[in-house]
C-alpha cells in the first residue's frame, strides 16, 4: 500500500507540474507587410499582369504562376510550404477558417513590431517616428537573466529598429540600416559587408537591401551563437509601397531563400540542431479591394490588420494549419509564446503581455 500511495502521489505531482519545453534557442523572423493572400495562394494574376504594377510581368509569371493556387504558393515560398508548414503549425489562411491579426489599431510597422516583440499594445505608439520604445521587448527582458546576458541580438533592414528596441536603455546588439561606417568591424567579412552597404545605393532613405541584413545576421549567428535572434527583412513592404508588385514578389521569394539558409545553418550547427525553434510572422497586412490598395496599409485600409504566423522546432505542435473558428489569434501573443518555449515565466517578466498562443505548443 505504501508503494502504491507513493506511485499515485508521484503521478499527481508530475501531472500537476507545468509542461517543460526542450528548446534552448529561438529565432524570430519577420517579413515586412507580406500579405497572407500571397503566402497561401501565390501571386495574384490581376496584379502580376498589371502594366503599372509589374513591368517584369513575364518574369514573375514564368517563375511563379500555376493554375493551382497551392502550387503557386509553393513556387513563391518553397521553404515555408515544403518544410515549415509540413513540420510545424501555422495560422492565417482566412479562406480556410484560420485567422491571425494585429491587436493594435494602427496597422503599420512600429506598432506592429512593438506588439510582436513586447507582447503589449501601447496606444502611445502611434507613428513610425524614431522615438524610444517605452515597452521592453522580450529580448530585453531576457537580457536581465545571466543565462541570456549578451546572448540576444537583432538584425533589421529598417533604420527605426534601434528605437523599437530602445538600445540606449536595453543595451541590446541591434544591427540595422545606417550609413555610418562601423569603426571596428568584428571580422574581415563584416567589414566588407559594411563597405558594400555604404557603396551600393538603396532605393529608400531608411531601408537597406535585405541581403545585407541577412548576411550580417548569418555571420553573427555563426560567430557568436546567440540564444535569441531576431531578423526583420523589409523589402517586401517597401517595394509594395512603391507599387512594384514584380519586385515585391521577387523580394518575398528571396526572403524565403534567406530563411532556408538560416534554418540550414541551425540544423548543421552543434548546440542549435534539434534545439532551436523558428517562428516566422509579419508586422501587418495590406489591402485587397479596391485592387490598388494592395500597396497600402493602415487604420483606413481594410485587410491590413490580417497577418499570418508559423513555427516549428522542439515542442512545437506538428498540427499544420489551425482552424481558429470565430476567433482570431493576436500578434501580441508571440512574445509570451517564445518565452514559454524557453521555459521562462512571461507573467513574472511582464504581466501585461498577451497570453501564449497555445496552438503552437505541444
Amino acid at each position: 500500500m505504501k508503494n502504491l500511495f507513493s506511485a499515485v502521489l508521484a503521478t499527481i505531482i508530475i501531472l500537476g507540474m507545468p509542461k517543460s519545453f526542450a528548446a534552448e534557442n529561438v529565432v524570430l523572423i519577420t517579413f515586412d507587410g507580406l500579405r497572407w493572400q500571397e503566402v497561401f495562394y501565390g501571386i495574384d494574376r490581376r496584379i502580376a499582369t498589371h502594366k503599372d504594377f509589374s513591368p517584369q510581368s513575364e518574369i514573375i509569371m514564368r517563375r511563379f504562376w500555376s493554375s493551382s493556387p497551392q502550387e503557386r504558393a509553393k513556387l513563391l515560398l518553397p521553404f515555408m510550404h515544403d518544410i515549415m508548414f509540413k513540420a510545424g503549425t501555422y495560422i492565417g489562411d482566412r479562406n480556410s477558417g484560420s485567422c491571425a491579426e494585429v491587436t493594435n489599431q494602427r496597422n503599420f510597422s512600429y506598432p506592429g513590431y512593438s506588439e510582436i516583440l513586447t507582447g503589449v499594445v501601447n496606444e502611445t505608439i502611434n507613428s513610425n517616428n524614431k522615438l524610444p520604445n517605452p515597452e521592453q521587448t522580450f529580448l530585453e527582458l531576457l537580457n536581465g537573466n545571466e543565462k541570456y546576458l549578451g546572448k540576444s541580438a537583432a538584425f533589421a533592414s529598417w533604420d527605426v529598429f534601434p528605437s523599437i528596441f530602445n538600445v540606449n536603455r536595453s543595451g541590446l546588439h541591434v544591427n540595422a540600416f545606417s550609413l555610418q561606417e562601423d569603426s571596428e568591424p568584428e571580422d574581415q567579412f563584416e567589414g566588407f559587408l559594411t563597405q558594400l552597404q555604404n557603396r551600393i545605393p538603396t532605393p529608400w532613405s531608411t531601408v537597406r537591401h535585405d541581403a545585407f541584413t541577412h548576411y550580417y545576421a548569418l555571420s553573427y549567428l555563426q560567430r557568436v551563437r546567440p540564444k535569441v535572434l531576431f531578423i526583420s527583412y523589409g523589402e517586401t513592404d517597401d517595394f509594395a509601397h512603391d507599387g512594384k508588385y514584380d519586385q515585391y514578389i521577387l523580394a518575398a521569394n528571396r526572403t524565403d531563400n534567406f530563411i532556408q539558409e538560416i534554418w540550414d545553418t541551425i540544423q548543421t550547427t552543434e548546440g542549435y540542431r534539434d534545439n532551436t525553434v523558428l517562428f516566422v510572422s509579419v508586422d501587418h497586412g495590406r489591402g485587397e479591394l479596391p485592387l490598388e490598395t494592395w500597396r497600402y496599409h493602415g487604420e483606413e485600409i481594410a485587410g491590413s490588420e490580417a497577418v499570418w504566423m508559423a513555427a516549428m522546432g522542439p515542442n512545437i505542435s506538428n498540427s499544420g494549419l489551425i482552424n481558429t473558428g470565430s476567433e482570431c489569434v493576436g500578434s501580441n501573443g508571440i512574445a509570451a509564446t517564445l518565452l514559454k518555449i524557453l521555459g521562462e515565466d512571461y507573467l513574472r517578466l511582464n504581466p501585461k503581455m498577451g497570453n501564449p498562443i497555445e496552438h503552437f505548443l505541444e
